[in-house]
């Protein structure tokens, strides 16, 4: 159940990250990012209130409370770590955030065995050959650098709180409201003084129309986020959080994939050896 919960994991958020990465060429990031979690909290909260989940409500939200107020930071550091660039480097050093809970299992006491922790080395090599590393040529901006390590300690901060932020499934369904309030309370506030130092929220001469027709695209980017947090919840309930923590990280895999099968990017042999390593990672693991 563990693998299963966590494959599936890495593929809500590869998707969610190709189609947030695909939006950020029309409207800024900030902007995604709100309106995103804005569609997850109207839906969260209409199934928190069918299946009666708030009446879960308890000390242990607070964990939510903090992956709320780290997620959006670590979300727009990676954003500008891009901008910054280089790609090449930046986004696989961003998968690196995989630390954060392994470390947090192995102080709970979890011991993989041989064979998990030899998949847990080959899964993360695979993870950052994936992203395709540039290990030569475009030279690296050191804020570039600061802000792509800040964004991995965020996620993978994120995935540690939100394993502790319930214990049943409609619990789980409160603690996912509850974070995206947060993200949508700490993404607003950013984005309203954002446009009082008169950096529009949307292109010049774009008006709602706009964000309108890019609704559907931006309602998939945040739910597909939120079924992810769902699904790596139930995964690092389910089993140890190492294997939950790796396996979820090979979204970088799913989104390269999806880069080649939507817009035909050619994966370089860094690329694909990247996904073969992550894929033997996955059977080492998912066979300790």
């Amino acid at each position: 159940m563990t693998a299963f919960f966590a494959l599936a994991t890495a593929v809500l958020w590869g998707l969610a990250d190709f189609g947030g990465g695909l939006l950020t060429r029309r409207i800024p990031a900030l902007t995604v990012v709100v309106v995103s979690q804005v569609v997850a909290v109207v839906v969260l909260g209409a199934v928190v209130l069918g299946t009666g989940a708030w009446r879960e409500a308890g000390p242990q939200l607070w964990f939510a409370v903090g992956a709320g107020l780290v997620g959006p930071v670590a979300m727009l550091s990676f954003y500008k770590a891009l901008a910054l660039g280089p790609m090449g480097v930046v986004s696989p050093l961003g998968s690196l955030g995989v630390v954060v809970p392994v470390t947090a299992g192995l102080i709970l006491g979890e011991r993989p065995g041989l064979g998990q922790f030899a998949g847990i080395a080959v899964a993360v090599v695979g993870i950052v050959l994936a992203g395709g590393p540039e290990l030569r040529g475009a030279p690296v901006q050191r804020q570039a650098v600061v802000l792509t390590l800040v964004a991995a300690f965020g996620f993978g901060a994120v995935m540690a709180l939100i394993a502790e932020a319930s214990g049943t499934v409609t619990g789980l369904f409160l603690a996912l409201f509850v974070q995206r309030v947060t993200n949508v309370a700490v993404g607003g506030a950013a984005l309203w003084t954002q446009t009082r130092r008169g950096i529009p929220a949307l292109p010049a001469g774009a008006g709602p129309k706009l964000l309108w027709g890019l609704l559907p695209a931006l309602a998939f980017v945040g739910l597909a986020d939120v079924a992810a947090n769902g699904t790596y919840s139930i995964a690092a309930q389910n089993g140890p959080v190492t294997m939950a923590a790796v396996l979820s990280s090979l979204y970088p895999v799913i989104t390269a994939l999806a880069a080649f099968a939507v817009l035909k990017e050619r994966l370089r042999t860094v690329q694909a050896a990247g996904a073969g390593l992550a894929l033997a990672g996955t059977v080492l693991l998912a066979a300790g």
